[in-house]
């Protein structure tokens, strides 16, 4: 299919413009969230509300056109990427996220130990980590602390801890 409005159409869904917009604005933001999406829209479509977005993402993620994700402690967050078994990994200081192919086999998450009665139909993983962003920007605030323990002027520092999932 080459364009969105065919996609809309064989999902079963009228094509309009908020739906286009949508779905463009996710083509060059992957992981964003409604909040980035309505920002997005501010200077095409400036009377959309939070609402009408909310309302757009959910069709559109009904219609499976779109996925939401929901890492722990941050909003839902919602990409174009479907249909195949990818992850994501969550930056703990920035929340950055990005997508990681499934590194083993065919699905093999999908296939749990104990399914207790459940029709599993999908899997999601999430990995934690530090991006390399905020890994040098840490790296660049400590640099000056190493220095000031060497000369003996360190001032002790609390650094607060972003609460892991």
């Amino acid at each position: 299919m080459d364009t969105d409005a065919e996609l809309l159409r064989t999902a079963g869904l009228r094509v309009t413009t908020p739906r286009l917009a949508v779905l463009r604005s996710l083509g060059t933001m992957p992981h964003a969230t409604a909040d980035d999406v309505l920002t997005a829209l501010a200077s095409e479509l400036p009377t959309t509300s939070h609402q009408a977005v909310y309302g757009v993402l959910g069709a559109l993620t009904g219609a499976g056109l779109v996925r939401r994700i929901e890492p722990a402690g941050s909003p839902a967050r919602y990409e174009r990427r479907t249909g195949d078994n990818h992850h994501h990994v969550v930056c703990t200081m920035c929340g950055a996220v990005q997508d990681v192919d499934c590194a083993v086999g065919h699905a093999p998450c999908l296939t749990p130990s104990e399914t207790h009665g459940f029709a599993v139909t999908t899997a999601e993983v999430t990995y934690w980590g530090i991006c390399e962003r905020c890994a040098a920007a840490e790296q660049d605030a400590a640099a000056p602390e190493q220095s000031a323990a060497v000369d003996g002027t360190a001032t002790p520092v609390a650094h607060e801890q972003p609460e892991h999932p």
